[in-house]
């Protein structure tokens, strides 16, 4: 004969178990996916690998994860050299003189304001003289370039 009592427990203690493991991991990725759109310094990259684990465990969690707009700057500084460089070197613009990468002229023309979404579809998209680089460089090198530009105009350029 079987003891039912028992066995809804058991049953219980099972769910119970399996939702607060589930919790735990969604606690957990939505952590690792926030701590990963701080920027970190040069030296330091969080793993790609460690990044790809954070997002899987967060989707198969169920948890929304919102894109961080944080790349590497110094993937990014490389890229902006090969192709940007010929007209904004050390922050400047050769052909607008005025609409310079620097800090203050970033606030005041750049659509959407200084960030890095708005600089990656500048990138992306191109606007008036400058050409647009979304068929040219991946949506991870323009991410780089983005996150290298603002970093580069809050900490001044270098001339």
């Amino acid at each position: 004969r079987v003891n039912c009592r028992r066995l809804q427990e058991n049953h219980n203690t099972i769910f119970f178990t399996t939702n607060t493991t589930k919790m735990k991991l969604i606690i957990v990725a939505a952590l690792i996916a926030s701590a990963s759109a701080w920027t970190t310094p040069q030296h330091f990259e969080v793993p790609a690998a460690i990044k790809a684990a954070a997002v899987g465990v967060a989707v198969t969690a169920g948890v929304a994860v919102s894109p961080a707009f944080a790349g590497d700057v110094g993937a990014g500084e490389q890229i902006f050299n090969a192709n940007c460089a010929a007209c904004h070197a050390g922050g400047q613009n050769v052909i607008m003189p005025e609409k310079t990468l620097e800090k203050e002229a970033l606030d005041s023309y750049l659509a959407g304001g200084r960030n890095e979404k708005a600089v990656m579809t500048q990138v992306t998209n191109g606007k008036n003289a400058m050409p647009a680089f979304g068929g040219r460089l991946s949506d991870e090198d323009i991410d780089n370039v983005a996150s290298y530009v603002i970093a580069t105009s809050e900490a001044g350029w270098d001339e």
